[in-house]
């Protein structure tokens, strides 16, 4: 494998702490209050595309969101929106960046014993400000060695930081929730994907897993992440051959 495993990396959101649930329930409300206007399924797929359009725009994160359904809002409704709508959906969004952080089973557990043995890193796509107040309310921020709020996530992106944080993206592991953010760019990297599936994923993270490569793991829960570090390091110390 080229030397031992040094350095692992943490997505946040749904990897952590739970976000796309909120970013659900959001939705839902947006289609009910434009249900005069349009089909739920038709206004999703609207929304969606505005997303994708501005990801380039506003980024990742809570603010480019509420700006995608104000831009839909006007869009579905022929500029006929109601203002109170429009006040809603920003009232919306300051309450998702206001809302408790709510950490996943074992996410504690597996960071802390990671840190124990290795160098721990955040690395997560977002609002500057939305990621620094999570992280603060998490309770986990005395564990990780460096963090990194990203405003995308590609091979380069992880040859830098764990070059920059550890020993390069070869010695690296990456874990996350997102096939096409956190494990695809950076088994292409060389280090490690770790795929941990939330259950609710963002049409816009889905991707095929990483094809022809050791490199890739999944894993059902945080659980079971302690156990494949441990497994990976009596490995690389007795390599086979």
């Amino acid at each position: 494998m080229g030397g031992k495993l040094t350095t692992i990396g943490f997505d946040a959101d749904d990897t952590l702490w739970h976000n796309e649930r909120f970013f659900r329930m959001t939705q839902d409300r947006f289609a009910e209050l434009l249900a005069d206007f349009a089909e739920q399924d038709h206004l999703e797929e609207r929304l969606l595309e505005a997303e994708k359009r501005n990801l380039g725009h506003y980024g990742f994160g809570v603010k480019g969101f509420v700006l995608s359904m104000i831009e839909t809002a006007i869009d579905v409704t022929e500029e006929r929106v109601p203002a109170a709508v429009i006040a809603e959906l920003m009232e919306a969004g300051r309450e998702m960046l206001s809302h408790p952080i709510d950490l996943l089973p074992n996410a504690a557990e597996a960071v802390a014993h990671c840190a124990e043995t290795h160098r721990v890193l955040l690395i997560t796509k977002g609002d500057l400000l939305d990621q620094e107040r999570k992280l603060a309310q998490s309770g986990l921020g005395d564990l990780f060695d460096g963090v990194e709020i990203v405003s995308d996530k590609t091979r380069g992106t992880y040859q830098d930081i764990f070059s920059r944080h550890g020993d390069g993206a070869g010695l690296g592991m990456m874990v996350g929730n997102s096939m096409k953010s956190d494990v695809v760019p950076m088994v292409e990297a060389g280090g490690w994907g770790v795929y941990v599936p939330h259950g609710m994923t963002w049409a816009l993270e889905v991707a095929e897993p990483p094809a022809s490569t050791q490199k890739f793991r999944q894993i059902e829960t945080l659980l079971a992440l302690p156990e494949l570090v441990d497994e990976i390091a009596k490995a690389q110390a007795h390599p086979i051959g």
